[in-house]
């Protein structure tokens, strides 16, 4: 079972922006800035590319509507994505708020993200889906 995995059943707490019946997104807890989300697949699958190509269209409408709630939260220009997957063996996309190209830069991180800081962003993009 993976960490996702964990999140996903309540095993381990997670700051949760949006959940259906397929996928969950939650916070970052590293995050490169703020507002950025990461969205699984309740079902394991490692590579993305694996996932059935109607779950795969359905995890990127579902992105989608997580991203148009982080633009509407998150004071920025777009919302970008980036599919790495190579920290975690669970299929994810990562949606970050961009003011500029530089903010998906993964060596960049938040300084400090104090739980109280990331429970008011959850909520504040959770509010605007």
């Amino acid at each position: 079972m993976t960490i996702f995995s964990k999140i996903i059943a309540g095993e381990i707490p997670c700051y949760k922006i949006a959940e259906d019946e397929k996928f969950f997104a939650f916070l970052d807890i590293n995050p490169v800035q703020w507002g950025h989300t990461l969205v699984v697949p309740k079902k394991e699958t490692d590579y993305i590319f694996d996932i059935e190509d109607k779950d795969i269209a359905d995890m990127m409408i579902f992105a989608k509507k997580v991203a148009e709630g982080i633009k509407k939260a998150i004071p920025c220009r777009k919302v970008g994505m980036a599919v790495l997957g190579l920290e975690v063996p669970h299929a994810h996309i990562h949606l970050i708020p961009l003011t500029n190209e530089g903010d998906m830069d993964f060596k960049h991180k938040v300084e400090d993200p104090t739980p109280e800081k990331m429970a008011e962003t959850a909520a504040a993009i959770a509010a605007m889906i």
